[in-house]
């Protein structure tokens, strides 16, 4: 082997050797917690009575599609409609494909860089850049070519940056996922919102028909003798009174109307959506309920925080890489001629073989605080994905605590609204035989009344409840 052979092969050679060194920590996919339980004290199941129907807790994880189990044609279509055309989506499904060309971008750096050139041009040459030598005419020059060039990732650097971009390509997925939850969610539970008030406005209608009843039946009384004229004013101030609830409950209803409306890319105006009855819904009657260990590897929202931790991870290999050379293989071979008709002609080839190695001498401390910077990053994503799986713990704990509470209150409410109708219709019929003044009719109404819409809040928000526990649990897929 000449001398001229031996350098470039120690330069491979050595090159090989540094290449299995990789700048930086490796990632540790973060150990799931090890608790066992979201709240303490919390029963298997929910209710289980003929006016409290029960909710069993199964293990396990809802499926993509969760919104299915409260059985509701309409509502199906209505998240259907979210899905296939909110914007937010539609903006988190192009971040996907954008991270995605990213990744395929940076994984190319690995390979030999190829370039191909063409150039012509006139040149002459000055009378001091030759000295003596003899001055050449002005004259024309061709060129044609290709350059290869290829960086030496022996500290892996370009390695971590692809490993950068690509948990950065999965975090725009998980976010997608994590979109997409959002908007099935917020879909459901405008829905639910939008179907109780509905059975709210039905309820305060219903009431005031009974508040007309009452004012016909002081006004007969007046007539017969046995009323004032002050009954018939209290008992037409009480109807006006209750009257007052229904605008607030339109307002309400029309806000969720149309935040459903835009929810699935439609303008308020336009939109034509499904209005599914608390009557038509059905409360899941087993519910998915995911270990915490499972859970911090299937949230999306979990899974993206670890993929920004990941991210963090690999940046500090890129910095790291950066604090060293980089070596550069360079090659070039072409054809250059004075006319174009030589150019290809037998003794216009030209060639050309280099290395390169460029190394920090003094950067101001630029390269190191970099790095300290990636490293200070990196614990602060370690960090927020900590909080990220304890908010999604108590989130979780929460809407269980809601479910049981839930429980609690539609008994009371049943009991309440049981007794307070028969109250009201006994005060009523009291009043009618001369036994019960008015003020006693009007207060039994309106106990009756606080009861009948508390009950309709009670029994929309089991369905609300249900739906947290749903959104809580996460159908992400489990990696």
């Amino acid at each position: 082997m000449t001398r001229r052979s031996v350098f470039p092969a120690l330069l491979a050679a050595g090159a090989m050797i540094l290449a299995a060194c990789t700048a930086g920590p490796d990632f540790q996919r973060p150990l799931a917690p090890g608790t066992q339980a979201y709240a303490a004290d919390l029963p298997a199941q929910f209710g289980g009575s003929a006016e409290v129907p029960a909710q069993q807790l199964l293990p396990g994880a809802a499926a993509a599609e969760w919104w299915q189990l409260f059985r509701s044609p309409a509502l199906d279509q209505l998240v259907r409609q979210a899905l296939d055309g909110n914007r937010t989506l539609a903006a988190a499904a192009a971040a996907v494909d954008e991270a995605s060309e990213l990744l395929a971008a940076r994984q190319g750096t690995l390979l030999p860089q190829v370039t191909a050139s063409a150039a012509t041009g006139r040149q002459k040459y000055g009378a001091q850049f030759l000295g003596s030598l003899p001055k050449p005419p002005p004259f024309t020059y061709f060129a044609v070519g290709a350059k290869v060039s290829y960086a030496l990732d022996y500290t892996g650097g370009v390695k971590r940056g692809i490993e950068q971009q690509r948990a950065l390509a999965e975090y725009q997925q998980h976010q997608l996922e994590a979109a997409r939850l959002a908007v099935s969610g917020n879909a459901v539970l405008l829905a639910l919102q939008a179907a109780a008030l509905r059975e709210e406005i039905a309820t305060v209608e219903a009431l005031l028909e009974r508040d007309r009843e009452t004012l016909k039946l002081v006004q007969e009384a007046l007539a017969a003798g046995s009323a004032s004229q002050l009954d018939v004013l209290t008992a037409r101030s009480q109807l006006a009174t209750d009257a007052t609830q229904l605008p607030p409950l339109r307002q309400q209803l029309d806000v969720a109307t149309h935040g459903l409306a835009v929810l699935t890319g439609t303008t308020p105006v336009a939109a034509r959506l499904p209005q599914p009855s608390l009557d038509e819904l059905t409360l899941p009657s087993r519910l998915p309920l995911a270990v915490p260990a499972e859970l911090a590897h299937r949230r999306p929202d979990i899974l993206a925080a670890e993929a920004q931790l990941h991210a963090a991870t690999a940046a500090v290999g890129v910095a790291t890489s950066n604090l060293y050379p980089h070596i550069t293989l360079t090659a070039a071979t072409g054809q250059e001629a004075i006319s174009a008709g030589e150019l290809f002609a037998p003794g216009s080839s030209v060639w050309s073989f280099a290395a390169g190695i460029v190394g920090p001498l003094f950067d101001g401390g630029t390269l190191r605080a970099t790095q300290r910077a990636a490293v200070a990053a990196l614990q602060a994503n370690a960090a927020n994905y900590q909080q990220t799986v304890l908010e999604a713990f108590g989130q979780v704990a929460d809407a269980l605590q809601g479910l049981q509470h839930g429980v609690e209150t539609l008994q009371a409410q049943t009991e309440a609204e049981a007794a307070a109708g028969q109250t009201a219709d006994l005060t009523r019929r009291a009043y009618q035989e001369g036994e019960a003044t008015l003020l006693q009719v009007l207060d039994a109404e309106r106990r009756y009344q606080q009861a009948r819409l508390g009950l309709v809040r009670a029994r929309a928000q089991r369905y609300l409840d249900s739906a947290q526990l749903l959104l809580a649990i996460g159908p992400g897929a489990a990696r």
